[in-house]
Protein backbone atom coordinates (compact mmCIF):
# COMPACT_ATOMS: atom_id res chain seq x y z
CA UNK A 1 0.00 0.00 0.00
CA UNK A 2 1.44 3.35 -0.95
CA UNK A 3 2.06 5.87 1.77
CA UNK A 4 -0.32 8.79 2.24
CA UNK A 5 1.19 12.27 1.96
CA UNK A 6 1.38 14.01 5.30
CA UNK A 7 0.01 17.24 3.83
CA UNK A 8 -3.45 15.73 3.41
CA UNK A 9 -5.68 16.84 6.23
CA UNK A 10 -8.36 14.20 5.73
CA UNK A 11 -7.32 10.66 4.79
CA UNK A 12 -8.88 9.33 1.65
CA UNK A 13 -9.87 5.66 1.60
CA UNK A 14 -7.62 4.44 -1.20
CA UNK A 15 -7.11 0.93 0.06
CA UNK A 16 -6.58 -2.08 -2.14
CA UNK A 17 -9.00 -2.37 -4.99
CA UNK A 18 -11.86 -4.79 -4.65
CA UNK A 19 -11.52 -8.29 -6.00
CA UNK A 20 -11.09 -8.30 -9.76
CA UNK A 21 -13.63 -11.08 -10.05
CA UNK A 22 -16.32 -8.62 -9.07
CA UNK A 23 -15.51 -6.06 -11.72
CA UNK A 24 -18.15 -5.69 -14.42
CA UNK A 25 -15.53 -6.08 -17.14
CA UNK A 26 -14.60 -9.52 -15.90
CA UNK A 27 -18.25 -10.51 -15.69
CA UNK A 28 -18.93 -9.55 -19.30
CA UNK A 29 -15.70 -11.25 -20.36
CA UNK A 30 -16.91 -14.44 -18.70
CA UNK A 31 -20.21 -14.18 -20.57
CA UNK A 32 -18.43 -13.71 -23.89
CA UNK A 33 -16.08 -16.62 -23.27
CA UNK A 34 -18.81 -19.07 -22.23
CA UNK A 35 -18.68 -22.36 -24.10
CA UNK A 36 -20.45 -25.69 -24.10
CA UNK A 37 -23.58 -26.37 -22.11
CA UNK A 38 -23.59 -23.06 -20.14
CA UNK A 39 -23.44 -21.10 -23.38
CA UNK A 40 -26.24 -23.19 -24.91
CA UNK A 41 -28.42 -22.72 -21.83
CA UNK A 42 -27.78 -18.99 -21.75
CA UNK A 43 -28.39 -18.41 -25.45
CA UNK A 44 -31.49 -20.59 -25.61
CA UNK A 45 -33.07 -19.04 -22.54
CA UNK A 46 -32.14 -15.52 -23.61
CA UNK A 47 -33.58 -16.04 -27.09
CA UNK A 48 -36.93 -17.30 -25.82
CA UNK A 49 -37.08 -14.60 -23.15
CA UNK A 50 -36.33 -11.93 -25.76
CA UNK A 51 -39.20 -13.28 -27.84
CA UNK A 52 -41.62 -12.78 -24.94
CA UNK A 53 -40.17 -9.34 -24.24
CA UNK A 54 -40.86 -8.33 -27.84
CA UNK A 55 -44.39 -9.68 -27.51
CA UNK A 56 -44.89 -7.59 -24.39
CA UNK A 57 -43.42 -4.39 -25.80
CA UNK A 58 -45.22 -4.56 -29.14
CA UNK A 59 -48.41 -6.23 -27.89
CA UNK A 60 -50.78 -3.59 -29.37
CA UNK A 61 -49.16 -4.09 -32.78
CA UNK A 62 -48.92 -7.89 -32.67
CA UNK A 63 -52.27 -8.79 -31.11
CA UNK A 64 -55.11 -8.81 -33.67
CA UNK A 65 -57.61 -7.48 -31.11
CA UNK A 66 -57.70 -5.91 -27.67
CA UNK A 67 -57.30 -8.13 -24.61
CA UNK A 68 -61.00 -7.70 -23.73
CA UNK A 69 -62.39 -7.09 -27.23
CA UNK A 70 -65.27 -9.39 -28.11
CA UNK A 71 -66.52 -7.87 -31.38
CA UNK A 72 -65.27 -6.28 -34.58
CA UNK A 73 -67.01 -4.45 -37.43
CA UNK A 74 -70.25 -4.48 -35.44
CA UNK A 75 -70.30 -8.29 -35.12
CA UNK A 76 -69.70 -10.23 -31.95
CA UNK A 77 -67.18 -13.05 -32.09
CA UNK A 78 -68.46 -16.61 -31.78
CA UNK A 79 -68.25 -18.18 -28.34
CA UNK A 80 -65.72 -20.96 -27.88
CA UNK A 81 -64.89 -20.99 -31.57
CA UNK A 82 -62.02 -23.30 -32.46
CA UNK A 83 -58.75 -22.16 -34.04
CA UNK A 84 -59.34 -20.73 -37.49
CA UNK A 85 -57.99 -18.19 -39.94
CA UNK A 86 -59.86 -15.39 -38.14
CA UNK A 87 -58.89 -16.53 -34.63
CA UNK A 88 -55.67 -18.52 -34.72
CA UNK A 89 -55.98 -19.67 -31.08
CA UNK A 90 -59.78 -19.73 -30.98
CA UNK A 91 -62.07 -17.72 -28.69
CA UNK A 92 -63.22 -17.99 -25.09
CA UNK A 93 -66.68 -18.27 -23.57
CA UNK A 94 -66.70 -14.47 -23.40
CA UNK A 95 -66.05 -14.35 -27.18
CA UNK A 96 -62.56 -12.94 -26.59
CA UNK A 97 -59.71 -13.84 -28.92
CA UNK A 98 -57.31 -16.23 -27.15
CA UNK A 99 -54.27 -15.11 -29.15
CA UNK A 100 -54.82 -11.51 -28.07
CA UNK A 101 -55.17 -12.62 -24.44
CA UNK A 102 -51.90 -14.55 -24.65
CA UNK A 103 -49.99 -11.67 -26.24
CA UNK A 104 -51.27 -9.06 -23.80
CA UNK A 105 -50.70 -11.53 -20.96
CA UNK A 106 -46.99 -11.39 -21.81
CA UNK A 107 -47.06 -7.63 -21.22
CA UNK A 108 -48.78 -8.09 -17.85
CA UNK A 109 -46.30 -10.77 -16.81
CA UNK A 110 -43.33 -8.61 -17.83
CA UNK A 111 -44.62 -5.57 -15.94
CA UNK A 112 -45.33 -7.48 -12.75
CA UNK A 113 -42.10 -9.47 -12.79
CA UNK A 114 -39.86 -6.49 -13.50
CA UNK A 115 -41.48 -4.41 -10.76
CA UNK A 116 -41.37 -7.28 -8.25
CA UNK A 117 -37.70 -8.07 -8.91
CA UNK A 118 -36.65 -4.40 -8.86
CA UNK A 119 -38.55 -3.72 -5.63
CA UNK A 120 -37.02 -6.84 -4.04
CA UNK A 121 -33.49 -5.81 -4.98
CA UNK A 122 -33.97 -2.21 -3.84
CA UNK A 123 -35.19 -3.39 -0.44
CA UNK A 124 -33.30 -6.64 0.14
CA UNK A 125 -29.77 -5.68 -0.98
CA UNK A 126 -29.36 -2.51 1.17
CA UNK A 127 -30.86 -4.25 4.21
CA UNK A 128 -28.48 -7.17 3.75
CA UNK A 129 -25.49 -4.82 3.47
CA UNK A 130 -26.44 -2.84 6.58
CA UNK A 131 -27.25 -5.94 8.60
CA UNK A 132 -24.05 -7.76 7.69
CA UNK A 133 -21.76 -4.75 8.12
CA UNK A 134 -23.04 -3.28 11.39
CA UNK A 135 -24.35 -6.41 13.10
CA UNK A 136 -25.61 -6.01 16.67
CA UNK A 137 -29.24 -5.31 17.48
CA UNK A 138 -30.05 -4.14 13.95
CA UNK A 139 -28.83 -7.44 12.55
CA UNK A 140 -30.86 -9.48 15.05
CA UNK A 141 -34.08 -7.61 14.33
CA UNK A 142 -33.70 -7.82 10.56
CA UNK A 143 -32.78 -11.51 10.67
CA UNK A 144 -35.81 -12.23 12.85
CA UNK A 145 -38.17 -10.40 10.49
CA UNK A 146 -36.71 -11.99 7.36
CA UNK A 147 -36.76 -15.49 8.85
CA UNK A 148 -40.39 -15.01 9.83
CA UNK A 149 -41.26 -14.00 6.26
CA UNK A 150 -39.18 -16.82 4.83
CA UNK A 151 -40.98 -19.39 6.98
CA UNK A 152 -44.36 -18.69 5.36
CA UNK A 153 -45.35 -20.66 2.25
CA UNK A 154 -44.62 -18.23 -0.56
CA UNK A 155 -48.01 -18.44 -2.27
CA UNK A 156 -49.88 -18.08 1.02
CA UNK A 157 -47.81 -15.03 1.91
CA UNK A 158 -48.51 -13.47 -1.48
CA UNK A 159 -52.24 -14.11 -1.06
CA UNK A 160 -52.22 -12.45 2.37
CA UNK A 161 -50.35 -9.38 1.11
CA UNK A 162 -52.56 -9.12 -1.98
CA UNK A 163 -55.65 -9.32 0.23
CA UNK A 164 -54.33 -6.61 2.54
CA UNK A 165 -53.53 -4.35 -0.41
CA UNK A 166 -56.75 -5.05 -2.27
CA UNK A 167 -58.47 -1.96 -0.84
CA UNK A 168 -55.42 0.26 -1.30
CA UNK A 169 -55.09 1.86 -4.72
CA UNK A 170 -51.36 1.89 -5.50
CA UNK A 171 -50.94 2.27 -9.22
CA UNK A 172 -53.60 -0.28 -10.09
CA UNK A 173 -53.61 -4.05 -9.96
CA UNK A 174 -50.19 -4.45 -11.59
CA UNK A 175 -48.34 -2.54 -8.85
CA UNK A 176 -50.42 -4.14 -6.09
CA UNK A 177 -49.64 -7.63 -7.37
CA UNK A 178 -45.97 -6.74 -7.79
CA UNK A 179 -45.79 -5.58 -4.17
CA UNK A 180 -47.43 -8.80 -3.01
CA UNK A 181 -44.79 -10.80 -4.85
CA UNK A 182 -41.99 -8.50 -3.65
CA UNK A 183 -42.51 -9.54 -0.03
CA UNK A 184 -41.69 -13.13 -0.99
CA UNK A 185 -38.27 -12.41 -2.48
CA UNK A 186 -36.88 -9.71 -0.19
CA UNK A 187 -35.69 -12.31 2.39
CA UNK A 188 -33.76 -14.19 -0.30
CA UNK A 189 -31.72 -11.16 -1.36
CA UNK A 190 -31.27 -10.17 2.27
CA UNK A 191 -29.86 -13.55 3.31
CA UNK A 192 -27.51 -13.90 0.33
CA UNK A 193 -26.14 -10.35 0.57
CA UNK A 194 -25.84 -10.51 4.37
CA UNK A 195 -23.87 -13.76 4.24
CA UNK A 196 -21.51 -12.30 1.64
CA UNK A 197 -21.11 -9.09 3.65
CA UNK A 198 -20.23 -10.97 6.84
CA UNK A 199 -17.24 -12.57 5.11
CA UNK A 200 -16.27 -9.56 2.99
CA UNK A 201 -16.20 -7.08 5.86
CA UNK A 202 -13.14 -8.88 7.30
CA UNK A 203 -11.21 -8.64 4.04
CA UNK A 204 -7.92 -6.78 3.90
CA UNK A 205 -9.11 -3.97 1.66
CA UNK A 206 -12.05 -3.26 3.99
CA UNK A 207 -9.78 -3.19 7.03
CA UNK A 208 -7.41 -0.85 5.17
CA UNK A 209 -10.26 1.52 4.32
CA UNK A 210 -11.37 1.59 7.95
CA UNK A 211 -7.82 2.22 9.15
CA UNK A 212 -7.55 5.24 6.87
CA UNK A 213 -10.74 6.72 8.34
CA UNK A 214 -13.22 5.95 5.57
CA UNK A 215 -16.81 6.39 6.82
CA UNK A 216 -19.16 3.42 6.88
CA UNK A 217 -21.11 4.78 3.92
CA UNK A 218 -17.98 4.84 1.75
CA UNK A 219 -16.88 1.38 2.84
CA UNK A 220 -20.29 -0.11 2.07
CA UNK A 221 -20.86 1.64 -1.25
CA UNK A 222 -17.33 1.55 -2.66
CA UNK A 223 -15.72 -1.57 -1.23
CA UNK A 224 -18.44 -3.98 -0.14
CA UNK A 225 -21.26 -3.48 -2.63
CA UNK A 226 -19.39 -4.59 -5.77
CA UNK A 227 -18.07 -7.68 -3.99
CA UNK A 228 -21.34 -8.98 -2.54
CA UNK A 229 -23.78 -8.48 -5.41
CA UNK A 230 -22.22 -10.93 -7.86
CA UNK A 231 -24.96 -13.49 -7.09
CA UNK A 232 -27.84 -11.01 -7.40
CA UNK A 233 -28.30 -11.29 -11.21
CA UNK A 234 -28.57 -15.07 -10.97
CA UNK A 235 -31.06 -14.88 -8.11
CA UNK A 236 -33.05 -12.19 -9.92
CA UNK A 237 -33.37 -14.36 -13.02
CA UNK A 238 -34.51 -17.41 -11.06
CA UNK A 239 -36.88 -15.27 -9.03
CA UNK A 240 -38.36 -13.90 -12.25
CA UNK A 241 -39.20 -17.46 -13.31
CA UNK A 242 -40.76 -18.15 -9.93
CA UNK A 243 -42.64 -14.85 -10.03
CA UNK A 244 -44.36 -15.95 -13.26
CA UNK A 245 -45.74 -18.98 -11.41
CA UNK A 246 -46.72 -16.88 -8.38
CA UNK A 247 -48.53 -14.38 -10.59
CA UNK A 248 -50.35 -17.22 -12.33
CA UNK A 249 -51.26 -18.73 -8.97
CA UNK A 250 -52.68 -15.45 -7.69
CA UNK A 251 -54.68 -14.99 -10.89
CA UNK A 252 -55.93 -18.58 -10.77
CA UNK A 253 -57.19 -18.10 -7.20
CA UNK A 254 -58.77 -14.73 -7.97
CA UNK A 255 -56.33 -12.57 -5.97
CA UNK A 256 -54.37 -11.19 -8.90
CA UNK A 257 -55.11 -8.60 -11.52
CA UNK A 258 -58.74 -8.04 -12.32
CA UNK A 259 -59.80 -9.16 -15.81
CA UNK A 260 -61.02 -5.67 -16.67
CA UNK A 261 -57.57 -4.18 -16.03
CA UNK A 262 -55.30 -6.47 -18.04
CA UNK A 263 -54.96 -9.93 -19.50
CA UNK A 264 -53.42 -12.49 -17.16
CA UNK A 265 -52.56 -16.10 -17.93
CA UNK A 266 -53.51 -17.50 -14.52
CA UNK A 267 -57.00 -16.03 -14.71
CA UNK A 268 -57.41 -17.47 -18.21
CA UNK A 269 -56.49 -20.92 -16.92
CA UNK A 270 -59.05 -20.64 -14.13
CA UNK A 271 -61.77 -19.71 -16.62
CA UNK A 272 -60.75 -22.61 -18.87
CA UNK A 273 -61.35 -25.32 -16.25
CA UNK A 274 -65.01 -25.66 -17.21
CA UNK A 275 -64.09 -25.71 -20.90
CA UNK A 276 -61.67 -28.62 -20.48
CA UNK A 277 -64.44 -30.89 -19.23
CA UNK A 278 -66.36 -30.25 -22.44
CA UNK A 279 -63.42 -31.08 -24.68
CA UNK A 280 -62.57 -27.45 -25.44
CA UNK A 281 -58.78 -27.52 -25.23
CA UNK A 282 -57.61 -24.26 -26.81
CA UNK A 283 -58.70 -21.91 -24.02
CA UNK A 284 -56.32 -23.61 -21.56
CA UNK A 285 -53.56 -24.89 -23.84
CA UNK A 286 -52.12 -21.60 -25.06
CA UNK A 287 -52.03 -19.66 -21.75
CA UNK A 288 -50.60 -22.72 -20.00
CA UNK A 289 -48.04 -23.19 -22.75
CA UNK A 290 -47.00 -19.53 -22.48
CA UNK A 291 -46.45 -19.89 -18.72
CA UNK A 292 -44.46 -23.09 -19.13
CA UNK A 293 -42.22 -21.83 -21.95
CA UNK A 294 -41.43 -18.51 -20.24
CA UNK A 295 -40.65 -20.16 -16.90
CA UNK A 296 -38.33 -22.66 -18.61
CA UNK A 297 -36.62 -19.86 -20.54
CA UNK A 298 -35.94 -17.77 -17.44
CA UNK A 299 -34.72 -20.86 -15.59
CA UNK A 300 -32.29 -21.63 -18.42
CA UNK A 301 -30.97 -18.06 -18.26
CA UNK A 302 -30.51 -18.33 -14.50
CA UNK A 303 -28.72 -21.68 -14.69
CA UNK A 304 -26.54 -20.48 -17.53
CA UNK A 305 -25.59 -17.31 -15.67
CA UNK A 306 -24.83 -19.29 -12.55
CA UNK A 307 -22.37 -21.56 -14.35
CA UNK A 308 -20.81 -18.72 -16.31
CA UNK A 309 -20.50 -16.11 -13.56
CA UNK A 310 -19.76 -18.35 -10.57
CA UNK A 311 -15.97 -18.87 -10.43
CA UNK A 312 -16.33 -22.21 -8.64
CA UNK A 313 -18.47 -23.61 -11.48
CA UNK A 314 -16.82 -21.88 -14.43
CA UNK A 315 -14.31 -24.02 -16.30
CA UNK A 316 -11.33 -22.38 -17.87
CA UNK A 317 -10.67 -23.11 -21.51
CA UNK A 318 -7.63 -25.29 -22.12
CA UNK A 319 -5.63 -25.81 -25.26
CA UNK A 320 -3.73 -28.98 -26.21
CA UNK A 321 -0.01 -28.82 -25.60
CA UNK A 322 2.12 -29.50 -28.66
CA UNK A 323 5.75 -30.41 -28.07
CA UNK A 324 8.36 -29.35 -30.63
CA UNK A 325 9.60 -32.00 -33.02
CA UNK A 326 12.85 -33.70 -32.06
CA UNK A 327 15.79 -33.24 -34.39
CA UNK A 328 16.42 -36.10 -36.77
CA UNK A 329 12.88 -37.44 -36.77
CA UNK A 330 9.85 -37.02 -38.96
CA UNK A 331 8.07 -33.71 -39.15
CA UNK A 332 4.98 -34.97 -37.29
CA UNK A 333 6.91 -36.67 -34.46
CA UNK A 334 6.39 -35.34 -30.96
Amino acid sequence: MSAIPAAEATPTPTGPAPSSAARPGRRFAALRSARGVPRALLLTGSGITLFFVLLAVFAPLIAPYGFDQYSANGQRFAKLAGPSAHHWFGTTVQSVDVLSRVVFGARTALEVVVLAVVFSIIIGVPLGLLSGYFGGLLDRILVLVMDALFAFPYLLLAIVIAFLLSDVVIGGGVVTTALAITVIYVPQYFRVVRASTLSAREATYVEAARAMGAPARTVISKYLFVNVVHSVPVIATLNAADAILTLAGLGFLGYGIQPTEAAEWGYDLQRAIADAGAGIWWTALYPGLAITVLVIALTLVGEGLNEVVNPSLRRARTRPVRLPARPGRGRGAQ
